[in-house]
């Protein structure tokens, strides 16, 4: 792998979206803890984009606008959802003392993690685009070669995710005590959500 890749992957995955939000937003409310399992849940998925990628399944979605719009519009309705539980603060920045957050099930952090991610239909794609603009014309093993590039491309989110994660639990304890800032967070968390909500319903196949 390129520098060039290692750079440019790294600036990718530090643009903020909907696994840096959700990352962010369930560290500050629950702790280091809830936030690796976030991390965890937004890299896997990234993994399986990249699967679906190199299975053919981007091609299908640049050509399904049925498929491509419901995948869509289910990721629109979740992340909806996600920004009205967070307003709310029975969502990802429900604030809990750290022995609750520990006793949190970890499956259900993970899981909405990937469901979250899951239902964007741009990730495959974005794959396609983004990964052969670093693979040479000649390659040998095109294929082996696409895999080892996302494969460093997962590793940098899972890596970025974590560090996200970590800044997020020192900031919490300046903060869970602080009502009023834990109330400005968590409207401009449920806003980022709605944001993220509203960008992805403007995507087109």
């Amino acid at each position: 792998m390129s520098v060039e890749f290692l750079l440019t992957a790294l600036i990718v995955c530090l643009t903020p979206g909907i696994g840096v939000i959700f990352t962010l937003s369930t560290a500050l409310g629950g702790g280091l803890s809830r936030g690796l399992w976030a991390a965890l849940g937004c890299t896997i998925v990234t993994a399986v984009h990249l699967a679906a990628a190199m299975a053919g399944l981007a091609a299908i979605l640049h050509t399904s606008a049925l498929l491509f719009q419901t995948i869509k519009f289910a990721g629109v309705a979740y992340l909806l959802w996600m920004a009205w539980t967070t307003l709310r603060g029975t969502g990802a920045l429900r604030v809990e003392p750290d022995r609750a957050a520990r006793s949190s099930a970890p499956a259900t952090i993970v899981m909405r993690g990937i469901l979250l991610n899951l239902l964007n239909p741009k990730l495959p794609i974005f794959f396609v685009a983004f990964l052969p603009q670093f693979m040479p014309a000649d390659a040998a093993a095109p294929t082996l070669l696409m895999a080892q590039l996302g494969a460093g491309f997962v590793a940098m989110t899972g890596a970025v995710m974590v560090g996200y994660a970590l800044v997020s639990s020192v900031v919490r304890a300046h903060l869970v005590e602080n009502q009023r800032a834990m109330t400005w967070m968590r409207r401009a968390f449920a806003a980022s959500f709605a944001g993220l909500a509203a960008r992805l319903m403007a995507e087109r196949a």
